[in-house]
């Protein structure tokens, strides 16, 4: 590859500023992409990573300073993807009613003509099979019976496709959220490739290892500003997480070696073919691991189902979910961040069937303040936030009921590796008080802090991990049958 070509800008972005009434989104921003380059974009929830994506994609004009792409000044969407421009969003933006290539033509307005569906697909399993090799996905299905991994999987596919003309710049946020390691790898892998043919990728991630490992470059941003823009091996974990603003904390939990006592408070009997039963105790950290889509997330409703009341509300709960998909099942978009939050808590916040606003306002600014929810005023709609300040909502909505029991289906999605660390210990916490917690989790950092671990395979768990035995060795070699790799 030649220098020319390695310093051509694809886009520039200067001194960008942006504001939303008193808040300063952007404070004089300066990001600039050259074709050849993968540059990795890191940060707090709302730092305003999300508000520079939208200003290079077109969705949004700054108030501000000047955008160009290859040396020309032009706004717009149009302008954008005139120009090879693409955005997966952490927020999959697939219509749900629609299938795989129905989606693709909205995507690709050159894809037209009588036979444009056999076309679409063609275009899809094509670069399906060039970054996930060995998927399974029909691009005749809807969106809507595909799991969410499969659904990040098209998008993603969409996105780095091109019927005449191949994408100049991919950005990708937070791709590999809802994706297991063995995907997650696939993706590198070709963002790698994707780069050395010429492209550019703007890849945004919490998880810290994929940027260090995959980036050629890292720009760090905090609170509206860039920080630090430097190359990625001058960066490790240590120094990349202290640029963002955090304190590293270099110990893990210790896993509690006692004894089980009493009877379990959440069980499952094995599956009918093969298999082992699970149980969870008082006061214990559970983890569900495997390859993604091997049924951990079917388990986690099925004990949310067994042990809660879908006709008659308790004043008690006993259990409570977390869910992983939000923008399907888990905010209501049309109502405030505090109403998000306290919706599971209004029978121990209300005396005569009428809830108490003081007391919703005081338990609204108490997790506020607990789980730092990045926002002026907990009014404000819960679209406002940050795609993970509004994970921190779900997660505030299930600590901050009476529930004995959270189930969990990978809660931290889009979550900044400050806010996990707090996470982890408000956890701890709970647990020590005698709050069991089962979690699933696409991110071997978290399966470890767990006290047990379940691994799934088509449907079943094969295999129980206990203390030292919980590594990613193990859970992958249980992930496999007989050794046969997927």
């Amino acid at each position: 590859m030649t220098e020319p070509l390695q310093r051509e800008e694809v886009v520039a972005a200067r001194a960008i500023k942006v504001t939303f009434g008193a808040v300063k989104a952007l404070d004089g921003t300066d990001l600039v992409i050259h074709s050849g380059e993968c540059v990795g974009l890191v940060g707090h929830n709302g730092a305003g990573k999300s508000t520079i994506v939208n200003v290079i994609n077109g969705g949004l004009s700054p108030h501000e300073g000047t955008l160009a792409y290859a040396g020309q000044e032009v706004h717009g969407i149009s302008a954008a993807r005139a120009n090879g421009v693409r955005c997966v969003f952490q927020e999959l933006s697939l219509c749900p009613n629609l299938t795989v290539n129905e989606n693709a033509r909205i995507m690709h307005a050159e894809l037209k003509g009588w036979n444009w569906r056999s076309r679409a697909s063609e275009l899809v399993r094509r670069q399906l099979q060039k970054i996930f090799p060995g998927h399974a996905i029909d691009c005749d299905s809807t969106v809507d019976d595909l799991s969410i991994a499969e659904r990040q999987m098209v998008e993603i596919a969409i996105s780095f496709a091109g019927l005449n003309q191949r994408p100049k710049l991919v950005i990708l946020d937070e791709p590999t959220s809802s994706l297991d390691a063995g995907l997650a790898a696939q993706l590198m892998a070709y963002v790698r490739t994707f780069i050395a043919e010429g492209g550019s990728v703007l890849l945004i991630s919490h998880i810290l290892g994929e940027i260090l490992s995959t980036c050629d470059r890292i720009v760090v941003m905090k609170d509206g500003h860039v920080v630090a823009d430097r190359a990625a091996r001058e960066f490790n974990t240590h120094s990349l997480v202290e640029a963002m603003g955090n304190v590293v904390r270099e110990q893990e939990f210790s896993r509690k070696a006692t004894a089980r006592a009493g009877a379990p408070v959440l069980s499952m009997p094995p599956h009918p073919r093969h298999g082992i039963a699970f149980e969870a105790y008082r006061g214990e950290m559970i983890g569900l691991a495997g390859l993604g889509g091997h049924g951990q997330t079917d388990a986690l409703l099925d004990l949310y189902l067994e042990h809660s009341s879908n006709w008659w509300p308790t004043r008690k709960r006993d259990i409570a979910f977390v869910a992983g998909d939000r923008s399907l099942n888990g905010t209501f978009p049309l109502w405030s961040i505090l109403k998000n939050l306290s919706i599971a808590s209004l029978s121990q916040l209300s005396s005569r069937k009428m809830v108490s606003q003081s007391r919703e306002a005081t338990l609204g600014a108490g997790w506020k303040q607990r789980i730092e929810i990045r926002t002026p005023d907990m009014d404000n709609r819960i679209l406002s936030l940050s795609g993970g300040n509004q994970q921190k909502v779900l997660f505030a909505r299930a600590l901050a009921t009476t529930a004995s029991t959270v189930l969990m289906d990978d809660p931290m999605r889009g979550v900044d590796i400050g806010t996990k660390q707090e996470v982890y210990e408000i956890l701890r916490s709970e647990a020590a008080n005698g709050r069991t917690f089962i979690w699933y989790s696409t991110e071997m950092d978290e399966i470890r802090l767990c006290d047990r671990v379940y691994v799934f395979r088509e449907g079943a768990i094969v295999a129980e991990l206990v203390g030292d035995a919980i590594s990613e060795k193990n859970v992958l070699a249980a992930s496999f049958s007989e050794g046969e790799a997927a």
